[in-house]
């Protein structure tokens, strides 16, 4: 069994706060954010992937000028999963995941490395903080950018943290640029995986790695079977995905783009606690353990839909607040039941080499 060292040292672990009414809307303006939020469900009426995929860059920035608020509520600045032992919190465990990455890396103080789609950067702040390297995000939403360098100068990040406005799929650096790569949980937002593993390996020094935490549709499956398409419908509206790929899709993909694979598996196997527990709104909470939790609670999902609610009809929330708590929470429960079934992961873990 593959087995995940536990990290050492401090950290530069995110805390969660309050949901922040200022940044509801993202860089949109508050009068636009109903019609956006209509806009953005439209992409998703039909199973076609087409409409979506032609059209990525609007679907995944209307997705994150909505939603950030709401990630940050309740994941803080690290907007991802872990591999979790049931000894840890999620936070910790969270704080390991991304340490295991950056082990994999190969990078020293001094080295350039790139964070492909990098959210609001907690993970390339810790990443930046474990192993002494010069870490770049690159993010195509300003709105998320805005509020990664606001936190990189809370956090005294500024000299080795820093980001790009760009799309992944077109990234404006020249050959050989960095001296690892990475992605976590960000290129499932991609049209086309060769096109976008081909950029990265194009911008990646020869010997550099390549590593990466993907979402996927597990061997288990099937396109014939209603529910299976329904969980995935569900798991992309409420995550911002043009589409779903495959681990083997993954894979072949990377190949083809000219990575050398070094490891790749689905980390979801090795795990003593599912994955999709933090978003399991019928898990047991434990305050004592876990206080922060709550929120992904039923009750606790309840309260943040209602407040929403709430705000949104007195006019402090903007019009549109309601639609996006409504689609995150079907994403949630599409991840949990796809969870369940054994048909989604967001844990197929790949390292991966530019050849010299």
């Amino acid at each position: 069994r593959t087995r995940v060292a536990p990290s050492k040292g401090p950290t530069m672990a995110s805390k969660t706060k309050g949901l922040n009414l200022k940044h509801m809307a993202g860089n949109l303006d508050s009068k636009d954010t109903g019609a956006a939020t209509k806009d953005y469900e439209d992409y998703f009426k039909e199973e076609d992937d087409s409409k979506r995929t032609g059209n990525y860059a609007d679907v995944v920035n209307k997705y994150y000028d909505l939603a950030t608020s709401f990630y940050e509520y309740g994941w803080g600045e690290s907007f991802h999963f872990a591999h979790r032992y049931k000894w840890e919190t999620l936070r910790e465990s969270i704080v390991r995941h991304e340490h295991f990455l950056a082990s994999k890396l190969n990078v020293k103080p001094g080295d350039k490395v790139l964070d492909v789609g990098c959210g609001v950067g907690g993970p390339l702040r810790e990443i930046a903080a474990f192993t002494g390297a010069s870490v770049t995000g690159l993010n195509n939403n300003a709105f998320q950018i805005k509020r990664g360098e606001e936190m990189n100068k809370a956090t005294g990040r500024h000299d080795d943290c820093d980001f790009i406005k760009a799309d992944f799929m077109n990234i404006p650096m020249p050959d050989n640029s960095y001296d690892a790569v990475y992605q976590i949980e960000a290129t499932c937002h991609a049209p086309d995986a060769v096109a976008c593993y081909g950029e990265i390996f194009r911008v990646l020094k020869p010997g550099g790695v390549f590593a990466s935490y993907e979402w996927c549709l597990t061997a288990k499956y099937d396109p014939s079977n209603s529910t299976h398409r329904k969980i995935r419908q569900e798991i992309l509206v409420g995550n911002g995905l043009p589409t779903a790929r495959t681990c083997d899709d993954v894979l072949a993909a990377m190949k083809k783009a000219g990575f050398q694979i070094l490891e790749e598996i689905d980390l979801v196997k090795t795990a003593d606690v599912a994955w999709y527990e933090p978003i399991d709104k019928d898990r047991s909470w434990r305050p004592w353990r876990d206080f922060w939790s709550f929120k992904t609670t039923n009750w606790g999902r309840a309260v943040t839909h209602y407040l929403v609610f709430v705000l949104e009809a007195v006019g402090i929330a903007p019009k549109g607040s309601m639609g996006v708590s409504g689609f995150l929470k079907k994403g949630a429960d599409g991840l949990v039941a796809g969870g369940k079934a054994g048909i989604y992961t967001v844990m197929y873990f790949t390292a991966a080499r530019k050849p010299l």
